[in-house]
């Protein structure tokens, strides 16, 4: 893969520790907030997911109308591309029953599906070539259905494997401490490792979502959606205020 860069910058931001850390803070958020509307609220998870995707559409129109990297925008529409991957994962696995096994099945073929399309289209999926429409429409819908899948296996590890929040939580960082060894210490593809990281950030977002906000009974900490909803989107708002957010320069 071409890794030279020139001097135009893309509408996505440059991958650090602090992309990492917000990444995981917006998915517990979009699990937290995605719960608050369709179960805090009672609107259910078609209506949560009907809400929530007015949302994404819009976000990712003004994300793709923007001239240059725009850092409340980009969270506002991964945030908006995580809640509606909640409601969505919750309404075909519960209401509809295809079951968490099912239903990763299924968007783990769409999340593939998308990549290879996008692939076969533009010739990379690299997120240092996501520089035109295309190419955005392409990482907007490749990251909702990343987002909703890790939903779905969240819940599928915690609840249908046994293994708790807790356990899953541990599960999924492990795994994530597993791409960090492969950047630092392997030639194996950045790209690969870029994307297998933004998946498991998902689950790992979830469980600890769920572990914030189930009942004790359940193994949470039986804490208000809304509050730890709110406690999440102060930490975003403070991260975009306080920290100097680069945008991530294309290649040729």
């Amino acid at each position: 893969m071409d890794t030279s860069t020139n001097d135009s910058l893309s509408k996505v931001p440059e991958v650090t520790l602090l992309f990492w850390i917000m990444k995981i803070v917006a998915t517990t958020l979009g699990e937290t907030g995605g719960d608050a509307v369709s179960m805090s609220m009672n609107l259910g998870y078609l209506i949560g997911t009907a809400i929530f995707s007015v949302v994404f559409l819009a976000t990712v129109f003004a994300q793709i109308k923007a001239k240059t990297f725009r850092p409340f925008l980009y969270w506002t529409t991964i945030i908006a591309t995580t809640t509606v991957g909640t409601t969505l994962a919750d309404f075909a696995d519960r209401s509809l029953g295809i079951g968490y096994a099912g239903g990763s099945t299924l968007l783990l073929a769409l999340l593939f599906g998308s990549l290879l399309v996008w692939h076969r289209t533009l010739g990379s999926v690299s997120v240092h070539t996501v520089s035109s429409p295309k190419a955005e429409m392409f990482y907007w819908v490749t990251i909702m259905f990343s987002q909703t899948l890790g939903t779905a296996l969240g819940d599928w590890t915690a609840d249908s494997a046994g293994l708790g929040y807790t356990g899953a939580a541990i599960v999924f960082g492990a795994l994530l401490a597993l791409v960090v060894v492969a950047y630092y210490w392997t030639n194996v593809s950045r790209t690969l490792l870029f994307w297998a990281a933004f998946i498991l950030t998902r689950p790992l977002g979830a469980v600890v979502g769920d572990f914030l906000d189930k009942p004790l009974s359940a193994g949470g900490l039986a804490l208000s959606r809304y509050s730890a909803s709110a406690a999440l989107i102060a930490f975003i708002l403070t991260s975009i205020l306080l920290f100097k957010h680069r945008a991530a320069r294309t290649a040729h």
